[in-house]
């Protein structure tokens, strides 16, 4: 490698590494509270959020400019995306044991937290919609993103999300009319 090829790959890992930072101090917590909406676990959560962040400084040169953020919520959505397909496994796998092997599940304090406060069933009934129709609601409603940005987030059209945003919604209404 010449002087000048190793002085550009410095002056991109420091784009890089002061590119994520920037993103990093602004969008860690939203990240993290994003991934427990879906995961509902904190170390996991938080897990999801760094492994974001890692493949954006490793991918940051291709990140197209002012997209960080988007970029970020599109590998938080697809990395508890992940841990819900291995979690269903695990489950199936410990549904498998003898009633004697399983380990019990203590429950967190977010878990005590929002079970006490009620919001435990809606986040119940948000877990039995279908991952399209949770992602869009969560991300419209906690992170109250526009539908534009949902859609950059998740990589669909505007109109797609506005369809699972009222599909989801309709569901969830019903649910909570079936329990009264």
């Amino acid at each position: 490698m010449t002087l000048v090829g190793s002085r550009r790959d410095a002056r991109a890992r420091a784009a890089a590494d002061d590119g994520v930072s920037s993103l990093y101090a602004v969008h860690w917590t939203p990240m993290v509270r994003l991934a427990w909406l879906f995961v509902h676990d904190d170390l996991l959560a938080e897990e999801i959020a760094q492994d974001a962040f890692i493949s954006l400084h490793r991918k940051w040169h291709e990140v197209q400019e002012g997209r960080g953020a988007a970029y970020l919520r599109q590998c938080v959505v697809n990395g508890a995306r992940s841990a819900l397909r291995h979690h269903k496994v695990e489950q199936r796998y410990l549904e498998s044991l003898p009633h004697g092997t399983r380990h019990l599940r203590v429950a967190s304090a977010e878990d005590e937290a929002i079970s006490a406060t009620g919001a435990a069933d809606l986040f119940h009934r948000l877990q039995k919609l279908p991952t399209r129709q949770r992602e869009v609601l969560v991300l419209r409603y906690y992170l109250d993103l526009s539908e534009a940005q949902i859609a950059d987030s998740l990589g669909i059209a505007p109109g797609s999300v506005k369809a699972h945003a009222h599909r989801g919604l309709a569901a969830l209404r019903t649910q909570m009319e079936d329990r009264t």
